[in-house]
């Protein structure tokens, strides 16, 4: 981006997206979105004067996780700061908010070599546009960058500075785009064909929520397709076995900040008519109290009977398996995989430790009555079949199953046990244990943390949690001075200090995949 006032300038405008606004679209003669490319990846949208509860509850946040008493006025002032330091000087309250208009936007068109998003393109609405003219320039008439003057389908527009952006007023908004180019291809979209005519973005963007301060769309299948399409071939058709195709797929967030907590509503059509359902939050709620994360996911089952087809179909050439093979192979053998996973209902995982050497965990399994036994000992002797050294019966508090030990799994076990309607996969027996013992000790559902996540997600049943204290320690006993992130993660500890939890919930709308992401904070 230009180093001049003027991108400071407009900085100062579009920061303000991530701390206000009420995004969600428009009609196309006041939508940032009409500047964006069709094929545009990433687009975001806020407005940049928001007022009462919005504007309280997000000066409450600042308050609470920095200290200031506007998050707002902060921005402007650290950006009139680094103007200062640059040698030009800015007043952002005479020089901008005069004509600043309300609402702002930011597209990305493509990836980087990083994968990172790039050529952005950013409209700002005016409510003078000869005063923002004016404004541009003489801020390039001050910069010690040179400008050249353009014109393109009768639009006026400079390009240079440090980084030889394009810069110019179009319409009822000042656009700032990556060169001459960019500048041309934003004139080209709201005249011709923009990310706002595209039907995806359409019905994408109206499922965003009411009383947001940012609305972010992401093509999905843009990106995967940017990102030279690394999603695994298997795992792309299992996807689409199950109703869902992400090189269709959309996506929309909208962040909404509260007094005490900051919550993101997600919706997808994950490029699918039928997407997942079910509630695993009991199985959540019975994981060990200790547990600092957990994440579920419901019909397990069905996800593996599809992956379990999947890889018969196409067979395991490194291991001399050829197609439509693997289960009547196995099944002759007195091992029915359909059967096996087809017992199999909902999963979680949790984790405990507050350092890398007490980091351990378990997956955690629910099964149809009476079959966890028999799909453990079922997967005992599909392991024992398959040559593997080290395998040894476990018998411990009620549960049995079997243990996995090799050079490879490291100086721990890997252990299979089951009891009751479970089955628990942990590194070493104790996580194990702790995964299916719910009758005894507490549970997550007894802690304040996560009885916090759970009602602040209101009817939305919780899916994913993290304790944020126990969080933060274990990041702290694994980063050291040497890592690259080090410095990044001192300057963000202050922050994080003050999340209390973090809450997911899933579900549905009509077809739509919804998700809940609450991040609880603490005063």
């Amino acid at each position: 981006m230009i180093r001049t006032r003027l991108v400071l300038s407009v900085l100062a405008a579009t920061a303000v997206i991530a701390i206000a606004g009420c995004g969600g679209g428009g009609d196309s003669s006041s939508d940032p979105a009409v500047f964006a490319a069709p094929s545009s990846l990433v687009f975001v949208e806020a407005g940049l004067h928001p007022t009462g509860e919005l504007k309280a509850d997000v000066d409450e946040i600042a308050g609470t996780v920095a200290g200031v008493d506007s998050l707002g006025d902060l921005i402007i002032e650290e950006l009139e700061s680094s103007a200062s330091d640059d040698g030009e000087p800015l007043d952002f309250a005479k020089e901008v908010e005069p004509w600043l208009g309300e609402k702002a936007g930011v597209a990305f068109q493509k990836l980087d070599e990083d994968g990172d998003p790039s050529d952005p393109v950013i409209a700002v609405e005016t409510t003078d546009a000869a005063a923002t003219r004016e404004f541009i320039d003489d801020q390039a008439g001050q910069s010690s960058d040179s400008f050249e003057d353009g014109s393109y389908e009768g639009v006026d527009f400079k390009v240079g500075g440090a980084d030889g952006n394009g810069v110019g007023v179009i319409d009822d908004f000042l656009v700032i785009a990556e060169g001459k180019k960019g500048f041309k291809a934003a004139v080209d979209a709201v005249q011709g064909d923009s990310l706002a005519d595209e039907a995806g973005f359409v019905d994408a963007i109206s499922a965003a929520s009411d009383g947001s301060f940012a609305d972010v769309y992401v093509d999905v299948g843009g990106l995967l397709e940017a990102s030279d399409d690394e999603i695994d071939p298997q795992a792309r058709e299992i996807l689409r076995n199950s109703g869902i195709d992400p090189s269709e797929a959309t996506a929309v967030a909208s962040i909404i900040p509260g007094t005490d907590q900051i919550q993101v509503d997600i919706s997808s059509d994950l490029g699918g008519e039928e997407p997942p359902s079910g509630d695993v939050s009991e199985l959540i709620g019975s994981l060990p109290a200790d547990s600092f994360a957990a994440v579920g996911a419901t019909e397990f089952g069905d996800q593996l009977t599809e992956a379990i087809d999947e890889l018969d179909k196409t067979g395991i050439p490194d291991e001399g398996v050829p197609p439509n093979q693997l289960k009547s192979t196995l099944k002759a053998a007195g091992i029915d995989l359909d059967k096996i996973a087809g017992s199999l209902e909902d999963a979680a995982v949790f984790a405990q430790g507050s350092t890398e050497s007490s980091l351990v965990g378990a997956l955690v399994l629910t099964s149809d009555s009476g079959e966890a036994a028999k799909t453990v000992a079922n997967l005992g002797v599909l392991v024992r079949n398959t040559g593997t050294p080290g395998v040894t019966a476990v018998s411990s508090n009620g549960a049995s199953g079997f243990s996995v030990r090799s050079s490879e799994l490291g100086d721990k076990p890997l252990v299979v046990i089951s009891k009751s309607d479970r089955v628990a996969v942990g590194y070493s027996l104790a996580p194990a244990l702790a995964g299916l013992n719910t009758e005894s000790g507490s549970t997550l559902s007894d802690q304040a943390s996560y009885k916090a996540a759970v009602s602040a997600l209101g009817g939305t049943p919780i899916s994913a949690f993290a304790d944020g204290p126990g969080a933060l320690r274990l990041a702290e006993s694994m980063i050291s001075p040497s890592d690259d992130d080090f410095e990044d993660f001192q300057e963000a500890k202050p922050y994080l200090r003050h999340v209390e939890y973090i809450g997911m919930g899933t579900g549905t709308d009509d077809d739509l995949a919804t998700a809940k992401l609450i991040v609880g904070l603490e005063r």
